[in-house]
């Protein structure tokens, strides 16, 4: 008694089982986080290194290469990408994925620690952090005022919006866009400074010493103890201006006498607009682990509090990625109740009994709601890849069902009561129904054991699909018998004589077994041609999305003011105006943002970025067609380099040259560039080979600074003092309310546009103050802008926009330019991005569609104790391929991820059904003594009915997606396509040929059999 039988004669265990895992299904459904992506647990570290004023080169010399030299002896590290700008290093560690955050973490910290006292005195203290949120924003937005001006509006942004949205559980992070900061500016007077002896570090030092409170002591007065606080400040900015500073040998001066007190906003840093009109913006990052529409809901509940409380505010959403996320998942349910339903359908349609299609239709539900369940105890998400294998397993779900009731019909058409035709009909199908759900496992569970970034990407897919499959099993086995005898009348239909279809496809099976050479010939070469089109097939990652929002990234040459930024953002916007299905343009200039990965660029006010907000899908043209007019009008736009797009993968390519010859690795960048322009639908081609930015070189005169006491510190601490003010942990504090202000101390912006006044300078030497101009020589002269490192070596990027093309196709043209063929030896040519993560694709699938093919093998084995007819199974295989291949070609699809998902799941659904026709061929032999051909002919008569059906009930399941019906299915419907194509050559081909594969094989058998036994005579006569 197996199980089936088992269930059939005690049904109440197996509903009750069914009962707690649809409730465990529900409840789990509930629980699970929607996002767009799985996360990523990637053990990265960021390092961020600050020395303000500091140059490129000379951060590169005394911070960048010290530090990675010291991260680079860690264990389990895999890359170190490094970016050098003003002031700033930040360096990414990238570990492998075995390493865990946690230790990296610590180990990464210490090994700064161990290089702190070989840095420069002035930099900072280090940040070592994990990566713990996500590269792009969860969500941007624009907030407005009618009565708080741009400094009231900072500050309203960054501490009560700051500190309301920091309560909503899952984020991750708060980033302000545009705006000011406060602070108070003490401009002194170069002249009024040398004629009084004091020089700007005097200033902002005694100020320092002065404006302070300062704790300590303990007094006992009245039999009580009190403590002692010393109190020196100033109320408020105008106080300062007659505060006597102490200069040392008995002197003082009134602040008012060298300089001029101003309660302002420091110097603009960033401006954001939203169709031209000035705002501030916010960038909300959601923390990994988090649903993205939860953190979403609960931003917008706290804005909305905020707005009652102030209706003065107005709050506008630019753009972000939880409505991507939230279409995406309700797309996906659409598509799963869509295919469910036409699944059904099918079902009725050729059963025409509305009880059989009913126990056929329970399979689905039942089947994916214990797969919540276990979606949720594995800490898994709602996300496209989950979504996507619930969606390409729901014609597979039903699958089993039908088989068994089919064949429980076909039982009672022969006079058997309900009970005994369940019975007899699921014990004869048993081999078969675990047979095809065991290989349909052996065929996923290879992509849920990929190694990588792909395998972390699909470990969800996999184990998603597989619990599925299992879970449909489970129904087949224990339930749909117990319905079927429950639902199921015991009218003794009368077996109908077949039709024409059943004739003639009969007629054409004994065609082909007597026309076997014929067969295999026409089938063999149906495959060749099929591969033959493959090169033809272009090969790219994923397909590019329509996420209702793009990015126009802008660069301007170094040297650049804010103010030439927002002129070229206010060009652009103007320019793209005219362009239809853009709804709001947000400008950001001087904002950080991504580049080479997840390491965040500084912003710097040469650079901005417009975010563009599309109006609905259904009322405007494709994302990709409105990206391509964006191209066209930017073309108009002069004084800026431009790149599209939010940076999701399938928008661009990206290269690494690599190298520690600097003018070398520069030419070959120029080279590259240039002949990347040549390449089909190539744009918008970059590079960030660093640019030369105008420098004022001071070079001291050392004989003479010598003999007046003059160091190079000292000469360097006062011109920054001067022009830019202090540290910002140095400056004097001015105490208010709700916060405090710095007091930042340099000469007015007048005195820094003239190169005279800088040279007039005065140096506190042994002699007293002297001229900068005295001690050494200002030049004016160029130097790099920003560097960047990979694996300690210097690099640039060459990023190009595809705008259509194939990855593969640019891939292959790109590598065969006279640029990269003719490179020098010392630079090294460095696939990354979407490039690396393809090449990565490809092999991880190439071995999960290997091993799959070895399980599935092995399974069928150990099933059918057969190593040859396992070989007649997978015979289909081949005839699948060439119709997805056929497919792809036709509808101009790539061969990317979503393609390959859709072979994979190709291997296993026509290998259920050539075992369905091998199993009952050898049964029939087995059991009712009938021939070869005539088990061929009886197992192709009983079994392509059921195979038909499945295919058909899957075909219906794909149709939606392959048509892109409802949200953004532009990474589903090459996945679709190629199943339908495989499915649709398979089975027409299958139902045919495998037969004809099984006379071969099983006469390779008997051949065999007959000559080891007639080597046992031979052997016995011998004896």
């Amino acid at each position: 008694m197996n199980l089936a039988t088992w269930s059939i004669r005690n049904p109440i265990p197996a509903v009750l089982l069914f009962i707690m895992l649809s409730f465990a299904g529900l409840r789990g459904f509930q629980q699970l986080s929607i996002q767009s992506l799985p996360d990523l647990d990637l053990p990265g570290i960021i390092i961020q290194l600050s020395q303000p004023g500091a140059a490129p080169a000379q951060l590169e010399t005394e911070v960048a290469r010290k530090v990675e030299n010291s991260i680079a002896t860690l264990s389990g590290l895999k890359h170190i990408r490094t970016s050098i700008t003003d002031g700033l290093v930040q360096i990414s560690a990238e570990f492998v994925l075995e390493k865990k955050l946690s230790d990296a973490l610590t180990e990464t910290k210490d090994a700064v620690d161990r290089v702190r006292s070989d840095l420069p005195t002035s930099v900072q203290q280090p940040s070592v952090s994990a990566v713990v949120v996500g590269g792009v924003p969860t969500l941007t937005y624009a907030i407005a005022s009618s009565k708080l001006d741009e400094e009231a509006l900072s500050w309203y942004v960054d501490d009560t919006v700051a500190k309301t949205l920091s309560g909503v559980a899952g984020l991750g992070r708060f980033e302000r866009l545009g705006g000011v900061q406060r602070e108070v500016q003490v401009e002194v007077d170069p002249v009024r400074m040398a004629s009084l002896g004091v020089t700007a570090t005097d200033v902002s030092r005694a100020l320092k010493q002065v404006q302070q409170e300062s704790s300590g002591g303990r007094g006992n007065l009245g039999l009580a103890e009190q403590s002692l606080r010393t109190l020196a400040t100033v109320r408020q900015a105008s106080e300062l201006a007659a505060m006597p500073i102490a200069l040392g040998n008995g002197r003082d001066v009134r602040l008012e006498q060298v300089a001029t007190v101003r309660d302002t906003v420091a110097e603009r840093t960033q401006v954001a607009l939203l169709d031209g009109k000035p705002v501030i913006g916010f960038n909300v990052y959601r923390a990994k682990g988090h649903d993205e529409t939860r953190v979403a809901e609960g931003v917008q509940q706290a804005l909305q509090r905020l707005q009652e409380a102030d209706p003065s505010i107005s709050v506008t959403l630019i753009s972000g990625s939880v409505d991507y996320a939230l279409e995406q998942y309700e797309g996906s349910m659409t598509m799963l109740y869509e295919g469910a339903l036409l699944a059904v359908l099918v079902v009725w349609w050729f059963l025409r009994d509305w009880r059989a299609t009913l126990v056929s239709a329970s399979a689905l539900p039942l089947s994916i709601l214990p797969t919540f369940a276990v979606m949720h105890w594995l800490g898994f998400s709602l996300n496209m890849l989950t979504l996507l294998a619930l969606a390409i397993v729901v014609g597979i779900l039903v699958d089993d069902a039908i088989v068994e009731i089919e064949n429980i019909a076909r039982h009672v058409q022969q006079g058997k009561t309900v009970r005994q035709a369940a019975a007899d009909a699921v014990d004869e199908i048993a081999l078969a129904v675990i047979a095809t759900t065991l290989t349909l496992v052996a065929v996923f569970m290879p992509t849920a054991l990929m190694n990588g970034i792909t395998g972390m990407f699909f470990k969800q897919f996999g184990w998603t699909a597989v619990v599925a499959v299992l879970a449909s099993l489970l129904v087949a086995r224990l339930l749909t018998p117990v319905l079927a005898v429950f639902l199921l009348t015991d009218r003794h239909h009368p077996a109908t004589p077949d039709g024409r279809l059943m004739q003639a496809y009969l007629q054409m099976v004994r065609w082909t077994l007597t026309r076997r050479k014929t067969t295999l010939g026409l089938a063999t070469l149906f495959f060749v041609v099929a591969c033959g089109m493959v090169p033809m097939i272009p090969a790219g990652f994923v397909p590019a999305s329509d996420r209702g929002y793009t990015l126009v990234h802008f660069e301007l040459p170094p040297g650049s003011s804010i103010t030439d930024a927002s002129r070229v953002a206010e060009a652009v916007r103007v320019a793209l105006k005219p362009v239809a299905g853009i709804d709001h343009l947000f400008t950001a200039v001087g904002s950080g943002h991504i580049a080479d990965g997840a390491l965040i660029r500084a912003g710097e006010v040469r650079e901005g970025s417009l975010t563009l907000t599309l109006q609905e899908r259904d009322q405007r043209s494709s994302q990709t067609e409105i990206e391509q007019a964006v191209r066209q009008a930017l073309r108009d736009v002069a004084g800026a380099r431009f790149s599209l797009g939010v940076g999701g993968p399938g928008e661009k390519m990206s290269l690494i040259l690599s190298s520690e010859n600097a003018p070398a690795l520069k030419a070959s960048a120029q080279a590259l560039e240039r002949d990347l322009r040549s390449i089909g639908t190539l744009s918008n081609i970059t590079s960030t080979a660093s640019l030369e930015r105008p420098e004022i070189v001071i070079r001291p005169d050392w004989q003479r600074a010598a003999e007046l006491g003059i160091t190079a510190e000292l000469i360097g601490e006062t011109v920054r003092i001067a022009t830019s003010g202090d540290f910002d942990t140095q400056l004097a504090k001015l105490n208010l309310d709700n916060r405090q202000l710095g007091i930042r101390v340099r000469m007015a912006d007048a005195a820094r546009r003239d190169l005279q006044v800088l040279s007039n300078l005065r140096i506190k030497s042994s002699n007293g103050l002297v001229p900068l101009s005295s001690v050494a020589e200002l030049s004016l002269a160029g130097g790099s802008a920003q560097l960047n490192r990979y694996d300690r070596r210097r690099f640039v990027t060459v990023n190009a926009e595809l705008g259509g093309m194939s990855l593969g196709a640019a891939l292959t043209a790109a590598k065969a330019l006279p640029a990269v063929k003719n490179m020098p030896s010392g630079v090294k040519l460095i696939e990354t991005g979407d490039a690396e993560m393809m090449e990565e694709m490809a092999g991880g699938f190439g071995f999960a569609m290997l091993t799959g093919l070895l399980c599935v093998f092995c399974v069928l084995v150990l099933l059918f104790k057969d190593f040859f007819q396992p070989l007649t199974i997978l015979s289909a295989i081949p005839l699948s391929l060439g119709g997805a291949f056929i497919a792809l070609l036709i509808t101009g699809g790539e061969l990317n991820i979503p393609s390959m998902i859709g072979l994979i799941m190709l291997m296993g659904i026509v290998t259920k059904n050539s075992i369905l026709l091998v199993e009952y061929a050898l049964a029939a032999r087995r059991e009712r003594g009938l021939s070869r051909h005539d088990a061929l002919v009886d197992a192709c008569h009983k079994r392509a009915r059921p195979i038909i059906m499945t295919t058909v009930a899957m075909i219906a399941g794909m149709l939606p997606i392959a048509l892109g019906f409802g949200s953004d299915a532009s990474f589903r419907q090459p996945m679709a396509i190629a199943v339908i194509g495989g499915l649709l050559s398979s089975t027409l081909l299958s139902l045919l040929v495998v037969p004809v594969v099984f006379t071969y094989v099983d006469g390779l058998q008997q051949g065999l059999g007959r000559l080891s036994r007639q080597g046992k005579v031979s052997v016995a006569g011998a004896n």
